[in-house]
This record gives structure tokens, sequence and C-alpha cells, in this order.
């Protein structure tokens, strides 16, 4: 039986073959080679994260999944399933040709597919670097018509297969959510090339920068900016003070660079000053500045520079065993249970082994060892695994989540976990079963206040990741829009 479409399928291949391609000779082979065994992808996907921010690095490992998969379908299914041989090279000019010429059937192509598949799942993270590469795979994908490999068809059916993989692993694994929405807009100093800007880079949070340092990036986004680095043998507070001061004088803002819980400490000074906060993410996680739209000194630099900022709220934790106690901010989380001891032992051991495996290693440890706390809630008594408090509304589903869509609604999110029999158990397999939400021992809700009494002690509370002895009893509230914060 003939089929008219391999026809016109070999006329397509004749056209290319006879055509000349202006420039192709020197480069589309080469190109064509580099990709053999996803050498090139991983090259690019290497690049990316290297130099492409958070996005980059979350763009480039679902490029890196989607191109995974899309192998294993072509190569396992595709090829078995349809036998056809390879294009005869007659046409085919000699420069043009591989030096290797592969001897697996020629249905599909496991270079389009690749190709496919790794620019999808760049774009479906990151529309700008999926714009990027996409020039890049359609020359792979078309080098091997060029060079006599495949037919149009096997580069077409390709194709399709890698979409395909990019779409099953973005169901999967569903993609970061959008940029939130930080707060309602606040009228603050745009300062130009930062002028008037006081900048503290925290040079001990967060592992040690791939290319530059922060303090240069700021300094060569912002060069009117004040920029001071502040290492292990200096007082942090003391700098963020002077840096303050000296903002209040010209009328402009404070600037911290570092993770959540040197934000947090700046975020105290800067109400105390009354001036608004930019947050450079320089931190090993970034939770607030990430929330703020901003994933890069580069993005704070511009919303510095432009004058955009917002109202966010702040949430606080007070002591109410002594009428002169202050309250202590935070704009992520606060806990009290098995998640301070967490922290404790990753920091402990994040030094030697490196934060990732430090958080795992502290994981198995907490489950482990960790007790119940008895507590009172609200004047309730009980006895809980967790308390997890999120300042605003947290959009994913967990003991501890970490992505929120507003920055101004004025709630604490509440999640507790119970003690009791066999607690430990039932929390981990209702997390492994996805039921969590349903589980008897996990409770969540939104509030504007909470107390908390301590009848026991050697209790510790952890909030924005840092952690502390926790006080007899205290409150949990919230200020509505109380930091004005420069925004993505």
């Amino acid at each position: 039986m003939t089929y008219p479409w391999k026809n016109w399928d070999k006329a397509l291949f004749a056209e290319v073959a006879e055509r000349h391609w202006p420039g192709a000779e020197p480069v589309l082979p080469r190109l064509s080679s580099a990709a053999n065994h996803g050498r090139l992808w991983f090259a690019v996907a290497a690049g990316v994260a290297a130099t492409g921010g958070r996005s980059g690095r979350r763009a480039a490992a679902r490029g890196l999944g989607s191109l995974a998969l899309a192998s294993l379908t072509v190569n396992t299914a595709g090829k078995g399933a349809v036998r056809r041989s390879r294009p005869i090279l007659d046409t085919v000019p000699v420069i043009r040709r591989l030096h290797r010429q592969p001897i697996t059937s020629s249905f599909p192509s496991g270079h389009a597919a690749s190709a496919a598949a790794f620019a999808a799942g760049m774009a479906i993270e990151s529309p700008r670097w999926g714009l990027v590469i996409a020039p890049l795979a359609a020359s792979v994908a078309f080098s091997r018509i060029y060079t006599g490999v495949h037919y149009p068809s096997d580069v077409v059916a390709g194709a399709a297969l890698g979409l395909g993989a990019a779409v099953v692993v973005r169901a999967l694994v569903p993609p970061a959510p959008g940029r939130p929405e930080p707060g309602a807009d606040a009228q603050v100093p745009s300062l130009p090339e930062g002028r008037g800007l006081h900048v503290v880079v925290n040079s001990a949070s967060g592992p040690p920068p791939l290319l530059s340092a922060p303090v240069d990036r700021i300094g060569a986004a912002l060069p009117e900016a004040s920029v001071g680095e502040c290492t292990e043998d200096d007082d942090l507070l003391e700098m963020l003070e002077k840096a303050a001061s000296a903002a209040v004088e010209q009328g402009g803002a404070l600037g911290v660079c570092g993770g959540d819980g040197t934000v947090c400490l700046a975020t105290a000074v800067a109400l105390r000053h009354r001036l608004p906060l930019a947050v450079f993410p320089g931190g090993t996680r970034n939770h607030f500045a990430l929330d703020l739209g901003l994933e890069t000194v580069e993005d704070t630099a511009k919303a510095v520079a432009a004058g955009r900022a917002a109202n966010v709220d702040v949430a606080r934790h007070t002591s109410l065993d002594s009428p002169y106690s202050e309250s202590a901010p935070f704009l992520n989380t606060f806990s009290i249970g098995s998640y301070p001891e967490l922290v404790r032992v990753r920091e402990r051991w994040s030094r030697r082994v490196g934060s990732w495996p430090a958080s795992v290693l502290a994981a198995v440890h907490v489950l482990r060892t960790c007790e119940p706390v008895d507590i009172e809630v609200n004047g309730r008594p009980r006895s809980v695994w967790l308390i997890f408090a999120g300042n605003c509304r947290y959009s994913s589903v967990g003991l501890a989540p970490v992505r929120r869509r507003d920055l101004n609604d004025g709630v604490l999110d509440v999640r507790i976990v119970d003690g009791g029999p066999f607690a430990r158990t039932r929390l981990l397999g209702a997390a492994l079963t996805g039921v969590l939400t349903r589980s008897p021992v996990y409770t969540s809700a939104t509030v504007r206040r909470l107390r908390l009494r301590l009848p026991g002690e050697g209790v510790h509370l952890a909030y924005d990741g840092e952690v502390a002895p926790a006080p007899g009893e205290l409150l949990l509230d919230k200020v509505p829009g109380g930091l004005v914060v420069y925004r993505g």
C-alpha cells in the first residue's frame, strides 16, 4: 500500500537537500552533533541556572525534566513501534553529512523531541527563557533534515512528542504561581541611581555568590547608593541603625541584602525610623523577596529607581510575661514545636554538608525524636506537634507552606498539628497520600489574633528562620499595611 504523504515527505527532503543554505554548512552539522545525548541542552541548562537567578534555575530544571521524559518515550516506545529506514544520502552534499551516521529507526527524531521538550519546558516555567531557547531548538530540529539523517515527518513527529512530554511534566509538576499582589501601592521617593539609599549587605547570609558579590552588583546597578558590608565580626543591628539614620537625613530609604532573618531585623529598624525598605535577595531562600516579585538584585534596583512600592502587613509576636516587653515583627512565618527544632538542627549541620542536605537530615532527626508540646491556644489546652502561623494567607497546602498571593490581607494563616497516639505516623501518611487537609490531627484557620500560653519550660519558637526561647505567654497579631517596601 502506498501512502501519499510519504511522497510529499521525500519530495520535501529532496528540496532541502538540493537547496543552498547560505551560512548553514559550517554551523548546522556541528550543532546537530553537539545535541547528541542531550549534551547541548545540559550545557545550556547549566548556563541558564548559573546566570538566570531563581526563575532560570526553575526553567532549567523543568526543561531537563521534559527532555528526560521525551527521550525515554522516543527510545522505548517510539523507535520500537515504527521501523523506518534512514533517508538515502545521494542528494545530500558530502560537506553536510555527519561523520557518524545513526543506525536506529529514522522515525521519530530523538533530537527534535529533545529540542522541543527542552524549549517547551523552559517556556512553561519562564516564557522569556523559552523565547531565547526556541530558535536554537528549531535549528537543531532542522539540522536533522539538513544533514540527511531524518525525513521532515520524522522531525515533526519527534517535536510533537517533545511538546507532549513538556505538557505531561507540567501536569505532574505545575509551574510556580505568577507574580503575587504585594498590597496597595504606596507613595515613596524614586531614587535614581540609588541616590539617598543606604544598604547593609549581610555577607554571612546565604550561599557564596556564583558570580559577582552582592555588594558589587548593587553598586553597579545603583552607583550612587551607599552600600556597607556586614561581616561576622560586625554588629548587624548597629549597622542597620546607622544606615537608617543616614537615610532619614537624606529623605531616602533603607536597603538590606540577606536572607529572611536579616530582612526581619531590618524591618524592625525601618518601622522605628518610618522608612521605606528595599529588599535585595541574598539569602538561601528569600521567601519575602520572592513574594514581592524580586528575584534578583537587579529587580530591586529597578523598583528603587522607579519608586515602585507597596504597603504590606507586618505580623508580630509579643511576650505577655512583662508589661515592658517589645513586639518582635515577622514577615513570613512563626512556629512552635517541631519546626523550631528542625531549624536548630539544620543550622548546626548546614555549614558541614550544605543547606539542602542539612534540611533533609534535620527532618529525619525531628521525625524520630520530636515530642508534642503542651500549650494553651486562646485558653484551650492542647498537646501539639506543631503550631504554624503565617503572615497573610498562604496558597499552598502543607505543614509550613511557602507561597502567598496577597501580602496585605490582614490575617494570620494558622495551621496546627495535634499530638496524641501515633500522630507522627498518621501525619506522615496523610502528607504522603495527599489527604493532609482531611487528617484529624491537622487543622487550619485564618485569624487576626492568637494568644498562646506555654505551661512548660525549654520550648523554643522560630520566626523567619530565627530561633529563640519561647516566653510563658505571648500574643500574635498584625499591623495591616504597616511596612512600605519596594516591589517588583
